[in-house]
């Protein structure tokens, strides 16, 4: 077993949600090993998620560090210093890399067989089989540490310290209003969930009451040419897709009041920000919400029981998102 790291790495180069239901790890070691410095190995694209966690010391980016010649990375990592290394987002390069620069603990999963010739503490179990929420797979990654896995969700978002929000954009701040509710339709998910239907979110938007609510459409340019003919010409809805870097999403979340989106990143920005974060999911493993369900004390997942087929928008009645919207006011 692994006793008093000094400098520990957690790697995860995937997406926004992963991320965020990794940061746990960072507050569950910050806790047990105070001293150790703890090193976020992620992608550029979500550096602006890992810079608002208290408890991550450094970040690095895997594409800076792809750049360099083989035998420069291995010579970069040794002199890092770093004596655990954990892979909770396995990736062959990464793990030749740890092994190459000798660091001492290097912690991955069993399911991988470069792990067996890249790893010395191997962990056995599979997440697409398990009926465990993936922020609770990833604590297991934490046994050779001697730190038990079980943490209930609750236990987990209290772990994340994601504090530092970025500042409010000052040229959105005439968006938000006070007199009213400030609801964020985010339409689609760059493939990465079964979605609701472009149809049911510009019902849902007309539906809601343009003297309670006002109305964000968010996303990525190349989403919005799928949406942006469909958002109803209102006083009260904005098309702000295409418009925000990943830092002014996430200011601009933490200071709405709903968000509405499949399992997606931004789900999980509401969710740890602590807006009234409406989930839409498929039932089908491995993506159901008991695995991807975000971390978050006012978190509402809705669920499609009916159907199997992932290429069908989800089954879930409009009535039902427009009432839990509508309890907000």
């Amino acid at each position: 077993m692994i006793k008093n790291p000094k400098k520990i790495v957690i790697s995860r180069t995937d997406s926004i949600g992963d991320v965020v239901l990794t940061l746990p790890l960072a507050g569950i070691l910050r806790e047990r090993f105070p001293t150790a410095k703890i090193i976020f190995l992620g992608n550029t694209y979500t550096k602006p998620i890992i810079q608002c966690c208290e408890d991550v010391d450094e970040i690095w980016e895997w594409a800076e560090i792809e750049k360099k010649h083989p035998e420069e990375q291995t010579q970069w990592l040794v002199e890092q210093d770093v004596d655990t290394f954990i892979h909770v987002f396995p990736r062959k390069a990464i793990a030749r890399l740890a092994k190459n620069a000798k660091i001492k603990n290097r912690i991955g999963t069993s399911h991988r067989a470069y792990h067996w010739f890249n790893c010395n503490y191997r962990l056995h179990f599979s997440r697409k089989r398990s009926n465990f929420h993936e922020a609770q797979l990833n604590t297991r990654l934490l046994e050779p540490l001697r730190i038990g896995a079980n943490y209930s969700l609750k236990q987990l978002f209290q772990h994340i310290a994601f504090t530092k929000i970025p500042e409010f954009p000052e040229k959105y701040s005439q968006l938000l209003t006070s007199d009213k509710k400030n609801v964020i339709l985010h339409v689609k998910s760059q493939g990465s969930a079964v979605e609701w239907g472009i149809p049911k979110f510009m019902e849902l938007a007309k539906a809601l009451d343009p003297k309670k609510f006002n109305i964000y459409f968010t996303g990525t340019e190349k989403e919005a040419k799928f949406f942006r003919p469909e958002i109803p010409k209102q006083e009260n809805i904005f098309d702000l897709s295409g418009q925000m870097t990943l830092d002014e999403l996430i200011a601009f979340i933490a200071a709405s009041d709903v968000l509405v989106a499949a399992s997606t990143g931004p789900l999980h920005i509401a969710g740890i920000t602590n807006i009234r974060a409406v989930g839409l999911f498929s039932s089908k493993r491995p993506i159901h919400f008991g695995r991807w369900k975000p971390l978050g004390n006012t978190v509402l997942v809705f669920e499609d029981k009916k159907s199997s087929d992932l290429s069908q928008p989800l089954d879930i009645p409009l009535r039902d998102i427009l009432r839990t919207v509508e309890s907000t006011v």
